[in-house]
């Protein structure tokens, strides 16, 4: 039997891994990508939540694994972007920005 070495990070590693706007705005994008499939087959946002954050990791679908796992990376991101104060306040335009959503789900049609 054939046998490959692999490299795999050790039990007790923590890494701190640099993202920048892009990278973060990207993560979100994805996550919002499957919650979005996932949401509108379940109908309630709520229940859909209480739901993931009530299995274990092994007996979720590759899609809720995935939604789980976006949400703990963008959950970090976030929480250390709090803590090095790396966010700004903006202010939006609540006009603009529906009409750049309904823009935004016209071109999905």
């Amino acid at each position: 039997m054939e046998s490959k070495k692999i490299k795999e990070l050790k039990e007790d590693a923590i890494l701190e891994v640099k993202v920048n706007k892009t990278y973060y705005q990207m993560c979100k994008a994805s996550l919002f990508t499957v919650f979005k499939d996932l949401y509108d087959k379940s109908g309630d946002p709520d229940k859909f939540v209480k739901n993931i954050v009530s299995k274990d990791y092994k007996d979720m679908t590759d899609h809720e694994r995935l939604f789980y796992t976006l949400s703990l990376l963008v959950g970090e991101i976030e929480k250390q972007g709090l803590e090095q104060k790396a966010f700004v306040d903006k202010e939006l335009n609540v006009e603009d920005l529906k009409n750049e959503l309904e823009a935004l789900k016209s071109n999905e049609d």
